[in-house]
């Protein structure tokens, strides 16, 4: 099998990580485009490998960890420590990788420790340490645009698990801009496709002219979103989703909102 049809299947899953990995379509892409011309450079790196899927995500991972601002998190300025910008820059690099590999991507503990070669224990420690500084960030008020009720119940759900506010469940456009006309949230969960044919993508792109906030779509096709070869999300939930999963891309959307606002 030639090298593009071994690796192909796995890139729109290899953008998803990336993206939500370095808070950006254009940083995860990116980074997705720097792998593949290292394999085209050296395919031995893939060649031969019983798991291609592992192989293309250690690539991208060693890509990622030359980087010494990628290693580790940020020390949190005086002020900031009981705050969700201290909580969750204080979570390494390594840690964040790890819950996102595992909530996100569905790697096991054994596989993610072959990804960031590291052991099992250390991969268990880490987990440990970002879910217990996840767990711990302020709540924060968390719009949701989705219109399959046994969904969005579920997502009001692991919202309120998590410590967030959800300030409401819209079902359609129109609903997701008045509700945030009458209270702005601090992040939006949003489906692709709302109750009256409208586009929540259009509905997102509506509600960041009255607000900056960071956006999560959700879709039950992924790939669609993860072409890269026009402007997508950064941050996508996969139906169907567990709760680490939305766990972790709340924490991550978080984290570089609260980042760009600490920069600007």
């Amino acid at each position: 099998m030639s090298l593009s049809r071994n690796i192909a299947p796995y890139l729109p899953f290899l953008r998803r990580y990336a993206r939500a990995l370095t808070g950006s379509q254009a940083s995860g892409d990116s980074y997705v485009a720097a792998v593949l011309e290292a394999l085209i450079s050296d395919p031995s790196a893939i060649r031969g490998q019983d798991n291609p899927r592992i192989a293309l995500y250690r690539s991208l991972s060693k890509l990622w960890g030359s980087l010494g601002i990628n290693r580790h998190g940020e020390t949190a300025q005086p002020g900031w420590e009981a705050t969700v910008q201290g909580r969750l820059n204080s979570i390494p690099g390594p840690a964040r990788q790890v819950f996102l590999l595992q909530a996100v991507e569905g790697f096991n503990q054994r596989e993610t420790a072959e990804i960031l070669e590291r052991t099992e224990v250390d991969v268990a420690a880490l987990h440990e340490e970002a879910s217990r500084q996840i767990s711990e960030m302020i709540s924060s008020d968390i719009l949701i645009i989705e219109d399959e009720p046994l969904i969005a119940i579920d997502l009001e759900d692991i919202v309120s698990s998590l410590g967030h506010r959800p300030i409401g469940i819209a079902r359609t456009h129109q609903e997701a801009v008045k509700m945030v006309r009458e209270r702005a949230p601090q992040l939006v969960l949003s489906d692709i496709q709302l109750a009256d044919g409208s586009s929540g993508i259009e509905a997102v792109n509506e509600i960041l002219r009255q607000v900056d906030v960071p956006v999560i779509f959700i879709t039950a096709f992924p790939e669609r979103l993860l072409t890269g070869e026009r402007p997508e999300p950064a941050f996508l939930v996969t139906k169907p989703f567990s709760p680490d999963m939305v766990k972790a891309l709340i924490a991550q959307a978080l984290f570089f909102d609260m980042r760009s606002r600490k920069a600007a």
